[in-house]
C-alpha cells in the first residue's frame, strides 16, 4: 500500500476530473484512511454509487441534493453526512460547492 508525503500544499495537488462539472484532489492518505477534496459546478451530478469504504464527508461550501440508500435530503456548507459500505448514494449540486470526503479503507482506485 501506497502512503502520501505528511503534508500536502493545495498549490501543488493537482485537480483531477472526476465526471462532468466535477473535480477532485486527492490528500493525506495510507492504508486504514484517505482525505479528498471534490468541486462541483452548480448542475453537476455524482451519479448513484456503491463502495466497500466507509466515507463521511463535510460539506465545505455550496448545497448538494443527497441521496443516500433510500433516504434524500437537501445539505449545506456546514453540514454532513455518513455513507455506510456499500450503500448506493449519489448527490446533485444545487449551487457550486466542495465537500470534503474522507474514506475507510484508503480508496486505492483513485490513486
Amino acid at each position: 500500500m501506497m502512503q502520501s508525503d505528511c503534508f500536502q500544499s493545495e498549490a501543488e495537488t493537482p485537480w483531477e476530473d472526476a465526471g462532468p462539472g466535477i473535480q477532485r484532489q486527492v490528500y493525506g492518505y495510507g492504508d486504514p484512511l484517505m482525505l479528498v477534496k471534490a468541486k462541483f459546478e452548480k448542475g453537476a451530478e455524482g451519479v448513484p454509487h456503491q463502495h466497500p469504504h466507509a466515507q463521511a464527508t463535510y460539506v465545505a461550501s455550496g448545497s448538494f441534493e443527497m441521496t443516500i440508500g433510500d433516504q434524500k435530503k437537501v445539505v449545506v456548507a456546514g453540514d454532513g453526512f455518513y455513507v455506510a459500505p456499500h450503500i448506493w448514494h449519489g448527490c446533485v449540486c444545487l449551487e457550486e460547492g466542495m465537500l470534503i470526503d474522507a474514506f475507510s479503507p484508503c480508496r486505492e482506485d483513485f490513486l
